[in-house]
């Protein structure tokens, strides 16, 4: 599961994948082309002895190969980078030369390989040379008693010779070696990033956060700010289609206690509750339902804007007695939906939420309405929402993909549950749909609309409530109390 999640971090930020591995790549270039080129010459020697015979040759082998790996030290030394100078200078010091001079050998043999490596292809060939002989000389004159013939003779097999072209930078190497560095890094970060990020990112995480049950994911379009009503072309779109499943959702949370007045709110400001809330009023309405939208957002009301009402009479002024709501409530279109819009702006938003004529209101319009929602303010930012849904048979809760944190989420729920509001479920709302089932919605749409449908289909099609039914119960509806 750990790595599940993993997984998603990174899918979720390839970006941050992309620019590291590319920032990577650029450096590499940059420090491949900014490097300057470097020859290697090389030279190979062999190391023998006198033999007198099969068992001296075996023992001579065994020693020349223990003397070997001591003249690979010699070759690197002091002594015989100061000669190397002394007999060609070329401008470098002996540091210089002993720090441009490497050794291996190849083990269970007597051949020693010293390499020079330099930025100038001509020096590195110098220097190996001079190398080559005062090595040979240096060996010679430690390894030859006072008195008698050196046991051992060194001899040139191979070389000196120096690169035609260089062996670093290169290109191919670099590059492939910065993309995979930028690659391990990025997905580091990406992970990083995705842990330390707070915020909602899934329905699962959304669920976790509230304690409650998944009602709904509605997929985010471009077009939803300018049209928030699923009216029109709307109507057909994915999240009209996503609004019409929260629709039968909310209605089987508990058959055998439904919520009849449900309070939609949201941890913060600019979760698109009241979005919600006028397309899930207008998705009821279609089904036959009589509803009633109120908006009880009294700081910052938003219902009357999007549905093109008007909001200067309306809830306060019932609270406080001035009109009955029977006649401030406005019908909606053609469907059997009314609107109880904010009304004047008061002082005290909290103290008339919850005063006693509040509850009376509620419990008038629960007779006369099938479903009465409850646009309310967002909890964390004041008291009213947690007010309004207290007098409520339930709460719904949206929240925003992406903007809100778990922690804003989960201290919003605890509020509901801290005075005994029954949380019917949550919304992930602006969810980002995945492709694949993006595309299933939309072929299955083109499909059903290209093919007509027969007419006895139709009528069996045709909603219980429809025609006359429709204007009967809406007529029944706007005999609210006056």
């Amino acid at each position: 599961m750990d790595l599940l999640r993993q997984l998603r971090h990174v899918r979720r930020h390839w970006w941050v994948v992309l620019v590291t591995v590319m920032v990577a790549l650029g450096v590499s270039a940059f420090l491949t082309v900014r490097a300057q080129p470097r020859y290697v010459a090389s030279v190979t020697f062999f190391v023998t002895t006198p033999n007198q015979g099969v068992t001296d040759a075996y023992q001579g082998g065994l020693f020349l190969q223990q003397r070997v790996k001591s003249y690979a030290d010699l070759l690197t030394s002091d002594r015989l980078a100061q000669s190397v100078v002394a007999e060609s200078p070329l401008g470098l010091t002996a540091d210089q030369v002993q720090s441009r001079v490497s050794t291996s050998t190849e083990a269970g043999t007597v051949l020693l390989r010293a390499s020079v490596t330099d930025t100038d292809q001509t020096r590195a060939l110098k220097v190996t040379e001079t190398l080559s002989a005062k090595f040979v000389e240096l060996v010679q004159k430690v390894e030859t008693p006072p008195e008698g013939k050196a046991p051992i003779k060194i001899e040139v097999v191979s070389g000196p010779r120096v690169s035609s072209s260089p062996v670093s930078p290169q290109p191919v190497r670099n590059l492939t070696l910065g993309g995979l560095i930028g690659l391990v890094l990025g997905v580091g970060l990406a992970i990083l990033r995705g842990v330390a990020d707070v915020r909602l990112r899934d329905s699962a995480g959304l669920q976790r956060a509230t304690g409650s049950p998944l009602l709904g994911e509605i997929p985010y379009e471009s077009g939803a700010r300018s049209a928030p009503l699923i009216v029109g072309d709307a109507a057909t779109s994915s999240r009209a289609e996503a609004i019409r499943k929260l629709r039968t959702n909310l209605r089987f949370v508990d058959v055998h206690e439904p919520a009849r007045v449900i309070a939609v709110t949201s941890a913060l400001q600019g979760e698109g509750k009241t979005t919600l809330s006028c397309n899930l009023a207008i998705t009821l309405a279609e089904a036959g339902w009589r509803v009633l939208l109120v908006d009880a957002d009294l700081r910052r009301p938003k219902v009357d804007e999007y549905l093109g009402i008007d909001a200067g009479v309306g809830l306060t002024d019932v609270l406080v007695g001035d009109v009955q709501v029977g006649d401030v409530v406005q019908r909606w279109g053609d469907k059997s939906l009314l609107v109880l819009p904010s009304g004047s702006a008061p002082p005290n938003p909290s103290e008339l939420l919850g005063s006693k004529a509040m509850s009376d209101l509620l419990l008038a319009l629960r007779e006369s309405a099938d479903i009465v929602i409850i646009d309310t303010a967002p909890l964390l930012a004041v008291t009213d929402g947690v007010v309004v849904a207290v007098q409520a048979d339930g709460a719904l809760m949206v929240s925003q993909q992406g903007r809100t944190s778990r922690t804003q989420v989960a201290a919003a729920a605890r509020s509901l549950h801290a005075v005994s509001v029954r949380l019917l479920g949550c919304v992930l709302n602006m969810a980002k749909m995945p492709k694949a089932e993006a595309y299933q919605y939309e072929a299955y749409r083109v499909v059903a609309a290209e093919t007509p449908a027969a007419p006895e289909e139709r009528a069996a099609a045709a909603p219980r409530h429809a025609g006359e039914g429709v204007s009967d119960r809406t007529q029944e509806l706007t005999r609210l109390p006056r």
